[in-house]
């Protein structure tokens, strides 16, 4: 009976095994596929943007809006954001977004302790922002405004300017032009955060590719420093080791002229 039962559990546990292991790779070759499927439609987005961009650069970021061609846009706060948002680890005061987009980050940044501008060029991207955060809890903490970045003037100077996927959007002529931008708006204590990407070979644009030294060629001139350098080991799967995170303070000498 013993050696009855033994047979029976041997010969019969394999067809189990065999129908999970068989399970198991048909849940894997669907995540692969589906994987694949989203880089594939990511792609597409992207170089249709860039058709666009190539055609009319001027009013080609609002055509991208229309159209739904934006493969910047995550659905969600940046990670890194969200962590030093839970850590105490931003600046309270004014805070400047850049190219803010759908608006996650305003929105996630945005506390009694920080009021948050959003500014991009795009109408089409205002509305969006102002529809996803319009029964925000917080949202007297923050506002959107359509506004070209380079010659906007505010009255009041910011604590804090939060920069990704602006830098990097922009043509490379303009870095120069978006640094001294920066300096104008930010206080002469006040901080930079860069997610700087994509850092890789690419050619053309955009996103441009960018490097820590395209960076300090810009911003070293105007008398900031970085504090901070590193891999964001909190970057989307398909943007690690392609990223990096900067903070950089003015120097007071420099601040002070």
């Amino acid at each position: 009976m013993i050696l009855g039962t033994r047979k029976l559990s041997t010969f019969g546990a394999a067809p189990v095994q065999t129908r999970r292991s068989l399970m198991m790779k048909l849940r894997m070759n669907q995540q692969s596929t589906e994987h694949n499927a989203s880089k594939s439609n990511h792609q597409s987005s992207l170089d249709e943007c860039q058709k666009v961009m190539r055609t009319d650069h001027t009013g080609g970021w609002e055509i991208c809006w229309e159209q739904g061609l934006t493969p910047w846009d995550l659905g969600q706060p940046t990670p890194v954001i969200s962590h030093l948002c839970a850590m105490g680890a931003l600046p309270n005061g004014r805070v400047l977004v850049p190219g803010c987009g759908s608006g996650y980050d305003v929105v996630q940044m945005a506390c009694s302790e920080r009021y948050v501008v959003g500014l991009d060029i795009s109408d089409n991207a205002i509305q969006k922002a102002r529809e996803l955060s319009s029964s925000s809890p917080n949202m007297r903490y923050f506002t959107f405004l359509k506004e070209d970045f380079f010659s906007w003037r505010p009255k009041e100077l910011f604590d804090l300017i939060f920069d990704y996927t602006f830098f990097c959007a922009i043509e490379p002529v303009m870095r120069l032009a978006w640094g001294q931008q920066i300096q104008r708006l930010l206080k002469p204590n006040g901080e930079l955060i860069t997610l700087m990407f994509p850092m890789d070979d690419r050619i053309g644009g955009p996103p441009y590719k960018v490097s820590v030294s395209d960076y300090e060629d810009v911003l070293h001139p105007l008398g900031f420093k970085a504090v901070l350098i590193k891999d964001n080991e909190l970057a989307i799967p398909p943007r690690k080791g392609r990223e990096m995170i900067g903070r950089w303070k003015r120097s007071l000498a420099q601040a002070s002229l």
